[in-house]
């Protein structure tokens, strides 16, 4: 792979948790409270998208955030990324390869629902 493919700038948005007033950290986040951190060089594209036309027709749109070789992002399930001024979730667990016992590169899915 050639670093001309990787020439896409996304932002990570990570949101804490929110706390009850018992001081327990629930499943909810606070996305009043997210942090941001741009992402240069990664590459972005499409992925599986689907159609529902059932009782609330919906599309969902799949991408593929790829990294270069070598280069590893923080990106947790929970976390929203905005890729060209959409933002999307990450869908499931990010994937880190391994080649040779080293890091190559991280892939992680992302998805938007419309509808």
């Amino acid at each position: 792979m050639t670093t001309l493919h990787y020439t896409q700038t996304v932002v990570i948005i990570r949101a804490p948790f929110v706390v009850d007033r018992y001081g327990n950290e629930t499943t909810e986040r606070d996305w009043s409270s997210a942090t941001r951190t741009t992402v240069r060089r990664v590459s972005v594209q499409p992925d599986t998208s689907t159609e529902d036309d059932g009782d609330r027709p919906a599309v969902t749109t799949g991408l593929r955030l790829t990294t270069r070789r070598g280069v590893d992002v923080d990106l947790v399930p929970g976390d929203r990324v905005v890729v060209m001024g959409r933002l999307l979730d990450i869908d499931g667990e990010p994937a880190r390869y391994v080649v040779g016992g080293r890091h190559h590169h991280t892939e992680a899915r992302l998805k938007e629902v419309a509808g």
